[in-house]
């Protein structure tokens, strides 16, 4: 059987680290191509003389598209994890319930175990079983699970489900994942309110073109390209941010379930686990598609999560659960049945 190769977990952090600071500055950039071109083809305003020859003019597209990227992006950061939260409508744990007393103490004992704080603990009133972690970092973590899912598994299982989000908070996987949730809700509503002007018309500041001259012969041709491109960004706005979710390396799940069996000593705690989840046939309502990247499982119960290959790796958020239970039975030492 082969053996998965895991990064160490400085490596892991430092690379969520560098992943969480491209992948803010990529959709700022991406923000400001949308401001441009709101700038060059609805205001007919060409301030940075790229297709043409023109009095400068503030670039008031490019500039408000920079400041709202910009705000969205450290808003992801500081502010990401209680949105998420708020989405899914989870609330914190009750101390008169015997269930959320039963989470709490299994949170306490793996926060124990590896060392790190104790994240704030939330219950989702869904029926499905599913959890997830987010937050920045260590010292701003938050677990949640569903009703669900405290009733369907017992306390090994439970303590398999809560050791792997908190691989998630150890590895800073939560800081990377919870700004990508964050910036697909912000650029869906950018993608619509540019898709909406360009119902009003493209080309809106015509006026302003009788007093530039066109680049060489060439100008015409880029200004055709831009357009192209613009008009192409707006429509897969939405599909380029789903792509963003799933970009983060599936690998993760599978350091985070192997981080949760070295801290359980129980890999089949897990795997039981994981199984009990898959028999769910319904998805989790309540978390959003946004966030779906988060769980310990797909909530949306997509069929490309239960394959492998390089279409898999593209557009699936989750490795397939029978390998990953596969790979927790081998750490205990059991065959396959």
């Amino acid at each position: 059987m082969a053996t998965q190769n895991f990064p160490n977990i400085y490596e892991q952090q430092n690379a969520n680290r560098r992943k969480t600071i491209l992948i803010m500055v990529g959709f700022v950039l991406f923000f400001g191509f949308l401001g441009f071109g709101f700038d060059l083809f609805y205001l007919g305003n060409d301030p940075f003389g790229v297709v043409a020859e023109s009095t400068p003019m503030i670039p008031v597209g490019t500039i408000l598209a920079l400041l709202i990227g910009g705000g969205m992006a450290l808003w992801g950061l500081q502010g990401g994890a209680q949105a998420v939260l708020r989405s899914a409508g989870a609330v914190p744990v009750s101390s008169t319930d015997a269930e959320h007393r039963v989470l709490s103490n299994v949170v306490d004992e793996m926060v124990i175990a590896s060392g790190l704080p104790r994240p704030q603990v939330y219950v989702i009133p869904d029926p499905d079983p599913n959890a997830f972690a987010t937050g920045k970092d260590p010292h701003h973590s938050h677990i949640a699970v569903t009703k669900g899912l405290l009733e369907k598994l017992n306390r090994e299982e439970l303590q398999g489900v809560i050791a792997h989000e908190i691989a998630h908070i150890r590895n800073y996987d939560i800081r990377l994942m919870t700004v990508i949730a964050a910036l697909i809700g912000a650029a869906l509503l950018l993608s619509d309110w540019a898709a909406r002007s360009m119902r009003y018309g493209i080309g809106g500041g015509r006026r302003s073109r009788g007093s530039s001259r066109s680049k060489g012969g060439g100008g015409g041709g880029l200004a055709l390209i831009l357009l192209a491109l613009w008009i192409l960004a707006i429509i897969l706005a939405p599909f380029i941010t789903r792509l963003l979710s799933m970009a983060v390396s599936r690998q993760r799940e599978y350091l985070a379930d192997a981080t949760a069996a070295e801290l359980t000593r129980n890999p089949l705690g897990l795997a039981n686990a994981l199984q009990k989840i898959e028999s769910a046939s319904a998805p989790t309502q309540s978390i959003k598609k946004s966030a779906a990247h988060l769980c310990i499982v797909d909530p949306l119960g997509r069929k490309v999560n239960f394959k492998e290959g390089a279409l898999a790796d593209l557009f699936a958020t989750h490795p397939p659960i029978a390998k990953r239970i596969m790979l927790l039975n081998a750490m205990a030492y059991q065959r396959e049945s």
